[in-house]
């Protein structure tokens, strides 16, 4: 059995050779230095979960990357958000090397000594994220530093049984995305089907071959000021969606880490958590849109599950021949940036969808529906892969539970 030893970050980098620095300051860096292309910079917006989020990560010139060389990350390096969460980081793994550490920052390049997956992840524990938190300074806004960073306490074993325990908490992860990559590629193989029949028109015909493309007849609309296939016609969305009546929000104070229905939100992540109050479970015959005032995303949920706080608001399909997998595909193109909001349903509900003869429809959320049944699969999977993960971290970072092979 190996043996643990006491000792704190700073000791393990620095005789590790590594080191612990903070980001360029905002002086080194101003906001019109941004550029459309170039060096990905981190954020603490861009951390997700140990991961770079690269969805809207902002970039520097290479000239400025050159400028300010010495916070350019390396494959393995842990970069830490100095202020807000400061428990959220991300490993840097081989295609992130070169991104850059941004404002806003701490760079900790773990050395030689100590594994550095095995060190994100004891980092990761609820005993370390607490002494973080704890440690952080500032009475609006936790702010952190490399004095603060440098002081962690921590209880090691030799870097061979690092690795080893590294490797199952890896492992799980690395399940979790091949989950998530799989469900992406499933819900945008729904959108590609939905754009191909529905926004240009080329569902098959009564030959099976493709509508518009084909010859089948349009007809033009006053309303819509286009041509659309005969038999389609332009609704209101509130004429044919409206708001799940009684649902009972589950306050963001109450959103348990463990427990039996998942809470959905307008955040990234499906499940932003649990509770065990069955008075808030909303049960999904047909599926469920979940979006948020003030964002952009929108979520089909085809599970029971709980409504979360915070502008969370839910739709379903006001007409049975027409099924919610549909309208969940309608909703995601329209853009209502003009109103200052992203789909806040009292604009949302004036704005115009096309009906499409029910037959089409029928054969769209049979496939659909197919799809999203995987979706739903990878997701509640990816669930009980997060709680065993989160299980196993504390007990094999105190030495409770061991690594053989």
């Amino acid at each position: 059995m190996s043996k643990w030893y006491p000792t704190t970050l700073k000791e393990e980098v620095t005789s590790g050779g590594g080191k612990i620095q903070t980001g360029p300051f905002g002086s080194q860096l101003h906001a019109s230095d941004y550029v459309d292309f170039g060096i990905p910079c981190i954020m603490p917006a861009n951390m997700k979960n140990n991961r770079v989020d690269l969805s809207d990560i902002a970039f520097i010139s290479q000239k400025d990357a050159d400028r300010l060389s010495q916070h350019l990350v390396q494959e393995g390096d842990i970069v830490y958000s100095r202020r807000g969460d400061v428990t959220q980081k991300v490993l840097i793994k081989k295609n992130e090397a070169g991104y850059f550490c941004g404002t806003g920052c701490l760079l900790v390049r773990p050395g030689e000594k100590i594994d550095s997956e095995f060190l994100t992840y004891h980092l990761s524990t609820p005993s370390n994220q607490c002494w973080i938190v704890k440690q952080a300074v500032g009475a609006t806004m936790p702010n952190l530093n490399t004095a603060i960073l440098s002081q962690v306490p921590l209880r090691v074993p030799d870097k061979a049984c690092q690795q080893k325990i590294a490797a199952v908490l890896s492992a799980l992860d690395a399940k979790i995305e091949c989950n998530n990559r799989i469900n992406a590629e499933l819900e945008a193989m729904a959108k590609t089907l939905y754009d191909y029949w529905f926004v240009q028109f080329n569902f098959p015909d009564h030959n099976g071959k493709p509508y518009k493309s084909s010859g089948g007849k349009m007809v033009y609309n006053s309303t819509l000021k286009r041509e659309i296939p005969a038999g389609w016609y332009p609704v209101l969305v509130g004429e044919v969606l409206s708001k799940v009546p009684n649902s009972k929000k589950v306050p963001n104070k109450e959103i348990l880490t463990k427990g039996r229905i998942p809470v959905i939100d307008q955040s990234r992540d499906y499940i932003c958590g649990f509770t065990d109050d069955d008075s808030a479970r909303l049960r999904v015959k047909s599926a469920h849109i979940v979006f948020g005032d003030h964002t952009r995303i929108l979520k089909l949920i085809n599970f029971d599950y709980a409504r979360g706080a915070d502008g969370t608001q839910v739709l379903i399909s006001k007409k049975e021949d027409i099924p919610t997998h549909l309208f969940f595909q309608m909703l995601r193109n329209i853009d209502l940036s003009s109103y200052g909001y992203a789909r806040h349903f009292k604009f949302l509900k004036e704005s115009v969808i096309i009906l499409p003869n029910k037959d089409i429809a029928i054969r769209y959320e049979i496939i659909a529906q197919g799809i999203y049944r995987k979706v739903r699969q990878g997701i509640l999977e990816n669930q009980q892969l997060e709680q065993l993960r989160d299980w196993l971290l504390p007990m094999l970072m105190n030495g409770q539970v061991t690594v053989e092979k």
